[in-house]
């Protein structure tokens, strides 16, 4: 038996010869700066009456959830960000800790939980001042005031700062009048809405004076406490079943000239006094919006995590699975392969575990940025708008990831993949949104992409002309290097022809970090000098420039988030002591960035940042550190820490080793019996020996 075939009849898959990773200490890191959060929080996520219950109606999954948020008030879940003075703890990255673990019990519980606590309650804490926190905070957190958050509008998705909703004040009432001038400025998709909610934030167009001053919240009675019934002059629509998170009440609202009091205004950013004059701290109005939405991040900050968990329950199962399940007679005429001994099985399955890794430090990265950010540590307008670029890229990857995860482990577990008792359609359904909610991934790398822009250009800006000589001999030297073939050249040359040395090369920390770096710097000097002079055309035009050059634009974000998860992969590999585990986690981080550059490879060969040599090395060094992990495999999904509570699989749970055990024992008591009938192959190719013998 070989070792591969033993490893199934381990502990949990593991052979006893095998030198073993230190998983306490692996698992450990994982669970990064939070992790007495993320272990209560998974105490939480066990219990039964938080899972998911698949075949419900959507009315009975939305009370279910409903009822759920009340049972995670009762455990005080819920006040880990609110104020100490209100019974809060002021730990906000603890908080989003907490809340992402809640998409391995049910998703539409952790976005719901999400709507009430990380959007509506965050609102008016971010947004208000003391006294609106004062006064609507405590029925915020103990349910008393179930809430919407109702930015998005039917005409209106990720370009928030065009909605069409006004809120005009009127200085003979002292109040504001919210309205939805037409039927696209309905604010849609938003959840609490269709039954629940009672109260929402509301964002408008703020219109004092004649002047509008741009986009605002307020504090808005959606219905009587008592009846439920709509307030005058609000009305509103069921969103109805959806492609996934069914346990949400999303709906439409609407408001006929709806009264709010001035003081309904969150006017942290921007106040109305009496007489109806507008102050606010921000001079700005495009500074003033984005400060404000900014102060709403945490909605990207949770996704990214949520999904990151996602993406661990899904690969635990798939590979858990995948070293049971045996299938084809490849190498023995009486036993079957183990799926996982498959190299295109641990192709599919061992580079998404890698970049699962990459995507987890990069999010333990962007939670310690965010609490830094809103515990008031490091909390300048430098660091909001790193906060809010980084959110912007790691949900987009993550959230990609996800589905692509949940997919291909799907697949990869066959039919027993489909049913729906072993999550991943439910999963994958659940977090399909997560790619276009809080910001769609497209828009948000765009977000991303101007912010590199802006930083490149800031490197110009106000320099003589000795710095812009030295850029433009820089410029020079990199076309005469990279586009004449001469760094191919020198590529071959040092590797003399040989694969081994051109692998040696590539596996190089160095290598990979110049490799992706110069790609990211490359794609962004390109777009930002045929975006140079937009600026000083006139709209249209500058807008077609722009246009022209929209996909090369974010394909260099997209290249950039990339990066900072290989970077936050590195940095957490630096913080491992124990040797082995070292090295074994060395060979999935190779994988990750390996597998960027595999990716990627028509580009470096066309840019001239690979010879053909090195380039040709690329898939068969991956196919070897496939083979390294393979004996790690199931200890690398082991430290995630998600049990077969939170998994919920059966084929995870050891019933594929049971079975197979069953049917090798079958056939192997069958053939030493020597009752087993003859096959026909094998009597046909004794006969042509007789044959030949005659």
């Amino acid at each position: 038996m070989t070792e591969t075939h033993a490893e199934t009849s381990g502990v949990q898959g593991q052979p006893a010869q095998l030198d073993r990773i230190d998983t306490a200490e692996l698992g450990e890191l994982l669970l990064g700066q939070w992790s007495s959060v993320r272990k209560l929080a998974r105490e939480l996520a066990v219990q039964p009456d938080v899972h998911k219950i698949e075949g419900l109606t959507h009315f009975e999954h939305r009370e279910r959830a409903f009822n759920q948020l009340k049972l995670l008030v009762d455990v005080k879940a819920v006040h880990r960000a609110f104020p100490k003075r209100l019974g809060g703890e002021e730990d906000h990255g603890g908080n989003i800790a907490g809340f992402e673990e809640l998409v391995t019990a049910d998703p539409s519980l952790q976005i719901k939980a999400g709507v009430q606590w990380g959007l509506f309650g965050a609102a008016v804490l971010h947004l208000g001042s003391q006294e609106h926190q004062d006064k609507w905070l405590p029925g915020i957190m103990s349910m008393e005031i179930p809430g919407s958050f109702a930015m998005t509008e039917t005409g209106h998705g990720s370009d928030v700062a065009s909605i069409a909703t006004t809120a005009t004040y009127d200085e003979a009432t002292d109040e504001f009048v919210i309205h939805t001038p037409f039927r696209a400025a309905w604010k849609d998709y938003i959840g609490n809405a269709a039954t629940d909610g009672l109260a929402a934030v509301v964002f408008a167009q703020l219109i004092t004076k004649g002047v509008n001053h741009g986009v605002h919240a307020f504090y808005v009675q959606l219905r009587d406490p008592q009846t439920h019934e709509f307030m005058p002059g609000v009305g509103g629509e069921d969103d109805g079943i959806k492609g996934g998170l069914n346990g949400i009440d999303n709906g439409r609202l609407h408001f006929n000239q709806v009264r709010v009091p001035r003081t309904n205004l969150l006017n942290r950013y921007g106040n109305v006094d009496e007489e109806g004059n507008y102050s606010s701290p921000i001079a700005s109005p495009g500074r003033r919006f984005f400060t404000m939405i900014g102060t709403l991040v945490q909605g990207r900050v949770s996704l990214d995590g949520a999904a990151v968990a996602a993406s661990k329950v899904a690969l635990k199962i798939a590979i858990q699975y995948a070293s049971e399940r045996r299938q084809f007679n490849a190498s023995s005429d009486t036993e079957e392969e183990v799926l996982l001994d498959y190299q295109r099985h641990q192709r599919r399955l061992f580079s998404r575990l890698a970049t699962t890794y990459a995507a987890s430090f990069a999010h333990e990265q962007l939670l310690k940025k965010f609490d830094d950010v809103f515990s008031g540590t490091h909390d300048t307008d430098e660091d909001r708008q790193d906060l809010e670029t980084l959110a912007a890229a790691l949900k987009s990857l993550s959230t990609w990831h996800a589905l692509d995860t949940l997919q291909e482990a799907r697949e990869a577990c066959g039919g027993s993949g489909f049913l729906i008792e072993n999550r991943f359609a439910s999963l994958r359904a659940d977090l399909d949104i997560y790619a276009t909610f809080e910001g769609d991934n497209t828009i948000l790398l765009q977000l991303v992409a101007k912010r590199l822009l802006a930083d490149y250009a800031k490197e110009f800006r106000n320099v003589d002309f000795g710095v812009l000589a030295r850029f433009a001999a820089n410029q020079a030297a990199d076309v005469a290097v990279n586009k004449t073939g001469l760094r191919q050249v020198a590529q071959f040359v040092a590797d003399t022809g040989s694969a081994q040395r051109s692998a040696i090369a590539l596996k190089d920390e160095e290598s990979q970090r110049a490799l992706l770096s110069e790609r990211v710097q490359a794609m962004v000097a390109e777009v930002g000098n045929a975006l140079k002079d937009a600026a000083r055309l006139p709209q249209a035009k500058a807008a077609a420039i722009f246009n022209e050059h929209q996909d090369e634009l974010i394909e260099a974000a997209r290249a950039h988030a990339e990066l900072l998860q290989w970077e936050a992969f590195t940095e957490g590999l630096a913080k491992v002591s124990d040797p082995k585990t070292k090295q074994v986690l060395t060979w999935v981080r190779d994988l990750f960035g390996l597998g960027l550059i595999e990716k990627h490879l028509a580009w470096y060969l066309m840019n001239g940042r690979l010879s053909m040599q090195r380039a040709r090395t690329v898939g068969d060094y991956i196919n070897r550190l496939l083979t390294k992990i393979r004996p790690h495999a199931l200890e690398l999904v082991d430290v995630f820490g998600y049990t077969q509570d939170h998994l919920r699989a059966p084929i995870s749970s050891g019933a594929e080793k049971i079975r197979q055990d069953e049917a090798a024992d079958y056939f192997r008591k069958q053939r030493a019996s020597g009752s087993a009938p003859v096959d026909e192959k094998i009597l046909l190719l004794k006969q042509k020996q007789a044959a030949k013998k005659g």
